[in-house]
């Protein structure tokens, strides 16, 4: 794994807007995963995992548009319009299909990349996400991005680590959890709030019994973010789908337990 390179790239998505991604790779892989990262964080979000999943994988994670070096664009944004700028990195790097995965937001992501570019995906694997966020998401996400608005995202931040990650891995990781700090803080407040719009508004319930590839559905068991319930509601949507709850893990679990994560992306192997 020593050997893997990490390359930056930029891709124009279909109206313009500039997609900052990166391939973890050391040229011999012959199998692809792709990976989109949760709510305010960026491409790095995934390293761990990448490094984790060994070197018979390229790994690309993209900034989603608002996120990153990527364009922040005035919205509003969907996760359609996310899903597509995916598509456009696809066919910037040159990738036909591959395993695709998202944590969070991300998993809202990966869920209209499968729906309206199938012939692109392998296998998917859904992280600490869910196909609808409720009857109040509406209002429960515009609450939130307006107060990235008139706080600033750097008083949200104890609030977010308790979300986050478990108390247990706070006390024993500063490093991980200052440096996600960092990055949710560099975030813009117009971009996240246009984002926490979307996924305000965003509800694929009616695309999860279309799913035919492998499925892998991963959730924290202390998540109450995106808890157990709205994991399992999801597994009972798509056909053949297999669930894991981690122990004792909570929003973050790819930041939490990277090499866990692997395993099961792993189980997308023969996808």
């Amino acid at each position: 794994m020593s050997n893997r390179m990490k390359t930056e790239y930029v891709a124009k998505a279909q109206d313009g807007t500039s997609i900052r991604y990166v391939i973890w790779s050391n040229g011999t892989a012959t199998k692809k995963a792709a990976l989109v990262h949760s709510l305010a964080m960026t491409a790095e979000f995934w390293e761990s995992t990448a490094l984790a999943l060994g070197p018979d994988w390229d790994v690309l994670a993209l900034d989603c548009r608002g996120h990153g070096a990527s364009d922040k664009p005035r919205g509003p944004y969907t996760v359609e319009l996310f899903a597509d700028d995916l598509a456009s990195v696809f066919n910037h790097a040159k990738w036909d299909k591959a395993v695709v995965g998202g944590a969070s937001m991300g998993g809202c992501v990966t869920l209209a990349f499968a729906s309206r570019h199938s012939a692109k995906v392998t296998g998917l694997a859904l992280i600490d996400t869910t196909a609808w966020y409720g009857k109040t998401a509406s209002d429960d996400w515009e609450e939130r991005g307006q107060k990235a608005l008139a706080g600033g995202m750097m008083a949200m931040t104890e609030f977010q680590k308790t979300r986050w990650f478990s108390d247990d891995f706070c006390a024993k990781n500063a490093v991980v959890v200052d440096q996600s700090i960092k990055v949710f803080v560099a975030n813009d407040p117009n971009a996240y709030l246009k984002t926490c719009r979307m996924l305000g508004q965003c509800n694929q319930t009616d695309t999860l019994s279309a799913i035919s590839v492998p499925c892998e559905i991963i959730v924290g068991e202390e998540d109450y973010a995106a808890p157990v319930a709205m994991a399992k509601r999801m597994h009972s949507a798509i056909a053949g789908s297999n669930l894991t709850v981690i122990p004792n893990a909570r929003h973050l679990t790819p930041l939490e337990v990277p090499e866990t994560i692997a395993d099961i992306i792993l189980l997308l192997d023969n996808a």
